[in-house]
Parts: C-alpha cells; structure tokens; sequence
C-alpha cells in the first residue's frame, strides 16, 4: 500500500489522522449496525445463555484474528513493531484493570466503544459516561491519578523488555492464529444459526474485526514512507479518547491517528444510524441509574489506561496480534464483567428476557 501520494499533498500528522478517520468511520457504522458490544456477551454468557450477543462478539473477534494475522503472513503488517508488543505490557495492570473495566462496563451499561457509538445515535446517558470516561482516563494517563496507576503497573511486568508474543511463547507458527482465528469463527456461525441472526448483521460483526486489521494496516504502511516515527496502531477507545478530549482543550495537541478515529467512530455510527432510522434521545432513567452509570464510567477510564487497553483495544486489537498481557486483561473483563452481573442481577435480567 502506497501512502507516499497522500503523505506528500497533505503531510504526516494529517495523514495519520485521515488514516484514523477512515478507520473509526468503518467501525462505527460495522459496530453500530451488529450491535456489538462485549458487555452485552459477558452479561448474557453470565445468565447461562450462548445468545446472538455472544455469537456478534466471537464473530468480530474471531475476523480481527484472522485478517491481522493473514495480513501479516502477506507483509501488510509486522506486529512486533507495534507499540503494544515493542514495549513491556503489565500483567498486574491487566489482572487489575481488566477487572474494573469489566466491573465498570456492566454498571455503564457499555464499553468505552460501545458509549461512543450510542452517544452518536443520540444516547444522553451515553454522552455523560463517555465524558466522565475520557476524563479519569487523561487522569490515570499523565494527571492526578498517574501515580497510582504507575505504581500499580509496575508491579508485575513482563520481561525481556517487550510484551510476550504468545504464538512464539507456545511455539505455534503464524498460520496457527489464522486456523485459530478460523476455527472461533465456526464456532460463531454454529450460535448465529441457532439465534437466527440475520445475514446482514454478521457481515457488520464480521466488519467490525475488519476495522481493526485496517487500523493496523493502514498505520503501518504509514510507517514505511513516514520521516519521522510512527506509532503502529489500531482501534482502542481509553488513550484515544483521552487524546481527543485534550485536542479540543489544548491549543498546542498535534494530530495523529488518534484525533481521527474517535470522530470517525462517531460519524460512522450517526450515519448507520440516521440511515437506519435509530436517532432517538434517550436518558437517565433515575438517579440511581446515572450513579451506577458514572461509577461504571470511572472505573473503566482507570482500569483501561491500567489495563493498557479497552474492550476493544485490549480485547479485539491486543487479541489479534496475540499480545499476552491484552489477552490477559480480555479475560479478567470477562470475569470482572460476570461476577458484577450476578452480584447485581443483570446476568438473570437477561436470562428471562
């Protein structure tokens, strides 16, 4: 992929955010339309359910594994080059922080992505914890709250001085991810036959897994042309966002990808969602309710910058390059997520829906 056109008319900075732009559009009107959201699954998978949130979620998982990993077998990408493998990863971080943010995306009712995409349809509670999220996030990344997460993430680190590979720690060759990557996806065409999903619907979970093999692509090809270095990237929700609220607070901020995807992620989702006729106002039900909504948003702005990643940064971006700590804090959100639904009745809620 020949970036070297678009570098020289536009510039590095601008490119990296148009790169951005055009990813987040792709997944917000993939993530908008399939409805794909890993609180949603954990919640159903805690009411003893394989439901279609389940299947949506394994779908767009098991299609990140997949492209990333033939991209990488055609040269598209080389994941030991992105930052999430070229520097040491935190397993106490990623037990920690998978912990609360899947504590926190269950009483927020959504992920960090997932709020962005409803805020775009016109969700008012969405708009409010995606707010407080991207704040405590800047928090834990270089404010009051930096320390505490400083401290914590140091306590157990990998070694070597990099994250841990696990295809090369397991001493599986890189067609592995591919069969692996396959093989999930079977297994979530097995569940959307028996939930009956739509065709339409698994082609934008599929899409979803898509958008973040192009992040990877798309930043690594600008990689190759760019002078000055660039940060080989994809999707994820808790330093973007972080990043975006200070660019609009900042006069000084730069561009990257960053500042574009998380527009993009909006302006995909309004247009699927205008498109489909999903625009609708929504707000808190109660008092109690936004409580419950602003805590969960809390906990996943410092347990995702802990963690190193969001649900989709650490569970679908991480996941598909097989970086150990990012599997790790997948699973830990998953355990967070069903332990807070049990305790808080929203596993059997869905159950008897």
């Amino acid at each position: 992929m020949d970036l070297v056109p678009l570098v020289e008319r536009i510039g590095e900075a601008p490119a990296a955010a148009l790169l951005g732009l055009l990813t987040g559009v792709v997944f917000g009107v993939a993530a908008q339309r399939s409805r794909f959201c890993l609180r949603a699954a954990t919640v159903e998978f805690a009411g003893g359910r394989l439901g279609d949130k389940v299947a949506v979620w394994l779908l767009t998982f098991s299609t990140a594994v997949v492209w990333v990993q033939a991209a990488q077998m055609l040269g598209l990408m080389e994941s030991a080059d992105a930052r999430m493998m070229a520097v040491p990863g935190s397993w106490s971080g990623a037990i920690l922080g998978g912990l609360m943010f899947g504590c926190g995306m269950v009483l927020a009712r959504g992920c960090s992505g997932r709020l962005l995409v409803l805020a775009a349809t016109g969700n008012l509670r969405s708009v409010v914890s995606g707010l407080i999220f991207a704040v405590v996030a800047q928090m834990s990344l270089s404010g009051l709250l930096s320390p505490a997460r400083d401290w914590l993430a140091r306590q157990w680190i990998t070694g070597g001085g990099r994250n841990l590979d696990l295809l090369a720690a397991l001493g599986i060759p890189q067609a592995g991810g591919v069969i692996l990557g396959l093989a999930t996806a079977a297994l979530a065409l097995v569940l959307a036959r028996r939930n009956r999903i739509g065709a339409a619907r698994l082609v934008f979970a599929s899409g979803v897994g898509f958008a973040v093999a192009l992040g990877w692509v798309l930043t690594y090809a600008l990689s190759q042309v760019a002078f000055d270095p660039v940060q080989i990237e994809s999707a994820t929700f808790t330093g973007p966002s972080a990043h975006t609220l200070m660019f609009f607070l900042d006069r000084g901020a730069v561009l990257e990808f960053d500042i574009g995807l998380v527009p993009g992620v909006f302006l995909g989702a309004m247009l699927a969602a205008a498109f489909a006729g999903e625009m609708k106002l929504q707000a808190f039900d109660d008092a109690a309710t936004m409580r419950k909504a602003m805590t969960g948003a809390a906990l996943m702005g410092f347990g995702g910058m802990l963690a190193g990643g969001c649900a989709i940064g650490a569970g679908v971006t991480g996941g598909s390059i097989f970086a150990g700590t990012a599997w790790a804090a997948l699973f830990f959100m998953w355990i967070g997520a069903m332990a807070t639904s049990i305790l808080t009745g929203a596993a059997a809620e869905t159950a008897t829906a």
